[in-house]
């Protein structure tokens, strides 16, 4: 299982999943392949979260032969996927690939880059939408977004989908690069929720972006600056 334990996280290795990150890095990579990336990095992520953190049942099964015996994966029709506005979009779009029946919702959460970070390496966070299904405690959540940095965002984000329904079973912060500040941050605010990251980058700078990172990953994907 390409699904390693890295104490504050866990890293999803596979193989495909790191080669499409290495494309996203690439600043000569132009929006539409940037895109196409961030979807099928989720559609990776996805698969890996199946495999690695959902169980399977046997089943009967009848062949055009015989009868015999498989393997279905259970919960798939309780699975929400949280969008984090905006960078989160083509992300989600890939994760729904793998759990097309997930129940959606949506959280508009921006930092305010003017203000810059305070002495702790925080963002003030503006939540300008919040739009979430009904979650139940069966349900696996899976809160999306491609950069966890300082981890201000998450946490404010998180603030919200915990008030809906406090006792998650199955709660996985998914990120495609995580600065280990921010990585720190959310695992000692939150230790019920498991961070799934693709790399644990080097560091922030000090406006708060991720070293190496990827750019800003809703610039690169909607050609805003």
């Amino acid at each position: 299982m390409p699904i390693e334990d890295r104490d504050d996280a866990y890293l999803i290795t596979h193989a495909l999943a790191k080669d499409t990150l290495s494309r996203l890095r690439d600043v000569e990579t132009e929006q539409v392949a940037f895109r196409k990336g961030l979807v099928k990095l989720g559609r990776i992520c996805g698969y890996e979260i199946i495999d690695g953190a959902m169980d399977t049942e046997y089943v009967t099964i009848q062949t055009p032969l015989a009868e015999t015996t498989g393997e279905r994966v259970k919960g798939l029709d309780n699975v929400v996927i949280i969008n984090v506005l905006r960078a989160a979009t083509p992300f989600v779009e890939g994760l729904l690939k793998a759990f097309p029946r997930a129940k959606q919702g949506v959280i508009s959460a921006g930092r305010d880059e003017e203000a810059g970070m305070d002495e702790d390496g925080e963002f003030p966070i503006t939540i300008d939408y919040v739009k979430l299904p009904e979650i139940r405690e069966q349900d696996t959540v899976i809160v999306a977004d491609p950069m966890l940095a300082t981890g201000s965002t998450m946490c404010t984000v998180l603030d919200h989908v915990l008030e809906e329904a406090p006792g998650y079973e199955n709660l996985f912060v998914l990120s495609a690069v995580s600065a280990p500040d921010g990585l720190l941050r959310v695992d000692e605010a939150y230790p019920e929720a498991d961070l799934l990251t693709v790399s644990i980058d080097d560091y922030l700078d000090d406006d708060g972006f991720i070293v190496p990172g990827l750019g800003d990953a809703g610039d690169r994907a909607f050609r805003t600056t």
